[in-house]
């Protein structure tokens, strides 16, 4: 058993007898990863619509990718958890469930007709085991392009213009030539990890995705010629980055297309949030467009989650809190600030831009859409993926056949 499942045992196992206690009625603890300008800026969209409802929202901060999950399952253990958390992971909701601690929210959309108007992909990013038990705040496509105009327009190429990633690669010398970073690419695991599900969504398609990412991926998939292909174009953007890459967190990342210092950037499309709190203009200065030649998207959604308190205010609190979140008006207005798309289908589309109307033809296909693992895998696994493509890129000297050993290995191990 890893440090991680033995840790949601033993706090599950003291939760039961904390949470009454520590549930506080007039302000109520929100628990989140978001840090970035363009995040603070969709949370404070809720939070205040919130606030007009008579509840004080407790900001609980920690920044992304730093062992959420284990920590949410400290604060259960220490006593003082939150009623409000930012958690996609399956398997922290079926835990919660076992103990009688999970909030099921199938009923509540049900009735304000939230559910019938979920597209597909997030109906099942947020259903686990047959129950509704998140509410979706953004919908994202992990892996899409944005651009500067004016970089690519000095440079002379057109991204528009490109069918496939061979397109794309043969432009970049054009690109270097003209002075400019060709990709930006920024440093830590979650970045690696989520262009990496992007090209074998891209490249390979739905059916090889699934087999790698699944609930209980498919041992064989590992080793054939779709996922080798897709580490050959990994290892190939990993070689057209540049040296101030390692460490670089996404939003500096993004800064560097901002900014004019590199021609684009291929990650989550909340990117685009960044450019318009840098008061870029869509179709001026930037454009998005998906992976060219893609054959699938990896969507994620971001969503909440509740733990019952057993307190009747708190449990008002949360209700409150899960219909504003998936207001067709409201949602329009959060995922603006985001740089997301809407989670329902008969939301408020009066401000939606092109990038928005991309994401949501894009999403009109279920066949083309892929779930992010986070959303729907088994956590061992899907962060062994993190930390080996995070080593075969970083080493140059590392080879398809290691990556394809360890996920062998690490498959052994997990399942």
């Amino acid at each position: 058993m890893t440090k991680w499942k033995s840790l949601k045992r033993l706090s599950l196992l003291l939760a039961a007898t904390t949470l009454a206690a520590n549930a506080w009625a007039d302000e109520v603890v929100v628990y989140h990863t978001w840090s970035k300008p363009s995040e603070i800026a969709a949370l404070t969209v809720l939070r205040e619509a919130w606030a007009k409802d008579g509840h004080q929202w407790k900001d609980l901060s920690i920044a992304h990718d730093s062992g959420a999950n284990v920590s949410l399952m400290n604060m259960i253990t220490g006593g003082n958890p939150p009623a409000i958390f930012m958690n996609s992971d399956p398997g922290i909701y079926r835990d919660l469930n076992k103990q009688g601690l999970g909030v099921p929210l199938t009923k509540l959309f049900d009735s304000i007709g939230a559910t019938k108007n979920f597209p597909p992909s997030v109906l099942k990013n947020i259903t686990v085991d047959g129950e509704i038990m998140k509410a979706p705040a953004t919908v994202h496509i992990d892996g899409i392009v944005y651009y500067n105009k004016h970089v690519a327009e000095a440079a002379g190429v057109d991204p528009k213009s490109w069918k496939s990633l061979d397109d794309l690669f043969a432009a970049f010398d054009k690109v270097k030539a003209a002075g400019y970073i060709p990709i930006a690419q920024g440093g830590d695991q979650f970045q690696k990890a989520y262009l990496l599900q992007a090209l074998i969504a891209s490249e390979e398609g739905p059916e090889i995705y699934d087999r790698f990412y699944g609930e209980k991926p498919d041992r064989d998939v590992i080793d054939t010629p779709e996922m080798r292909a897709a580490l050959k174009r990994f290892r190939q953007i990993a070689e057209h980055t540049d040296p101030g890459s390692p460490n670089r967190q996404w939003n500096d990342t993004t800064n560097l297309v901002i900014t004019g210092k590199a021609l684009l950037q291929i990650h989550g499309d909340w990117m685009k949030g960044e450019f318009l709190a840098a008061q870029k203009k869509l179709g001026t200065d930037f454009d998005c467009m998906n992976i060219p030649g893609t054959k699938a998207v990896v969507v994620t959604v971001d969503s909440w989650g509740f733990l019952n308190t057993n307190n009747a205010d708190t449990a008002k609190a949360q209700e409150d809190f899960a219909k504003l979140d998936v207001d067709p008006k409201l949602n329009a207005e959060f995922v603006l600030k985001k740089g997301a798309s809407p989670v329902r289908t008969d939301a408020d589309t009066t401000n939606l831009d092109a990038c928005n109307k991309l994401v949501l033809d894009t999403l009109k296909d279920p066949s083309k859409q892929v779930s992010n693992p986070f959303n729907t895998a088994d956590v061992d696994w899907y962060r062994t993926i993190w930390q080996e493509a995070d080593k075969y890129w970083s080493d140059p000297s590392r080879t398809e056949d290691d990556f394809v050993q360890a996920m062998q290995n690490a498959y052994d191990q997990i399942f």
